[in-house]
């Protein structure tokens, strides 16, 4: 079982203009709403692969009874903590050459009965063996160790725990020692405090991270794919999209299918392919739609399990 927590979910209204200029009226030529944030997006990649997640998320205001609406039509197994805030709603604006642009709100205020309440939601139905994935960004109010805290009770349970999250939170949960993170390369250079213009650069840092203890680290590098570091193995997997839609959610996306590989006890390569395929496909899909098994059928994934360290991975 994967069971999904995000904090501070989101309606993501995507929008498709021809060119984006700033101060200029566009005229969009397409748009789309889709319930979001990176938890939610994971459990809908799961749920429409064939899996059954469960999605906890708080959920508040006029925009909460619409993001309540949207999850209803994805029949995504979720359960709702009431909040007396609204839930966000982010806009990303897409050109046809696959460029997005990201306007994301803050989010509502999250107080301490609301933080235990989605520690409720979450931990009841786990157990040892269970896969428990934190994700995204902190709404204000919520503690900055909220995902230490969620590392520290599933190792209580024997759950396993991913993180997907950037900044403080982020920094707090790796010191917990979870079962695996996901950062991208700029989240993993915030983290160690270094630069990281190479492909070894970024596995010897993740390295360090497995040394402290982290079973898996998997850091996506965009069109460059992923890696994933553990003590047994490091492989690197990439696949080429030539017609890139939308960008939003890809990581979420991949996240999803690692996950999905690893809970089903797949080896660390076939379960970096699942994940590189599944963010791959969602790239060739508008705003944050999610893909379903037929959009991996001209999805090509090359796996090397002696990677290039001097690939440079800046873009």
């Amino acid at each position: 079982m994967i069971v999904t927590l995000t904090p501070n979910p989101s309606i993501d209204r995507a929008v498709t203009v021809e060119a984006l200029y700033r101060g200029q009226v566009l005229r969009a030529s397409s748009s789309r709403i889709d319930p979001g944030g990176k938890g939610v997006n994971v459990g809908r990649a799961l749920a429409s692969m064939g899996g059954d997640p469960l999605v906890v998320v708080p959920s508040g205001g006029p925009e909460g009874t619409l993001f309540e609406a949207l999850l209803r039509e994805t029949a995504v197994q979720t359960r709702i903590v009431p909040i007396a805030g609204s839930v966000r709603m982010n806009i990303s604006v897409l050109e046809p050459d696959g460029t997005t642009t990201k306007l994301n709100e803050a989010g509502p205020q999250l107080g301490t009965a609301d933080t235990h309440a989605l520690f409720a939601a979450t931990l009841a139905p786990v157990s040892a063996g269970t896969w428990i994935a934190g994700c995204g960004s902190l709404p204000p109010g919520a503690p900055t160790d909220l995902y230490a805290q969620l590392v520290t009770e599933a190792k209580r349970l024997g759950a396993h725990v991913a993180i997907d999250s950037s900044g403080p939170a982020f920094a707090a949960a790796v010191a917990a020692i979870p079962t695996l993170i996901k950062p991208n390369r700029e989240e993993l250079e915030e983290l160690s405090g270094r630069s990281l213009t190479t492909l070894g650069e970024v596995i010897d840092t993740a390295q360090e991270l497995v040394d402290a203890g982290i079973r898996y680290v998997a850091v996506s590098l965009g069109r460059d794919g992923a890696v994933l570091v553990s003590a047994e193995s490091v492989v690197h997997a990439r696949s080429v999209v030539t017609d890139p839609v939308s960008t939003v959610g890809a990581g979420d996306c991949m996240l999803a299918g690692l996950l999905h590989g690893l809970s089903q006890q797949v080896n660390p390569a076939n379960a970096l392919i699942r994940g590189v395929s599944w963010g791959a496909a969602a790239v060739r899909l508008p705003g944050t739609e999610v893909p379903s098994p037929t959009d991996l059928d001209h999805i090509r994934t090359d796996v090397i399990h002696t990677p290039q360290r001097d690939l440079p991975v800046t873009d």
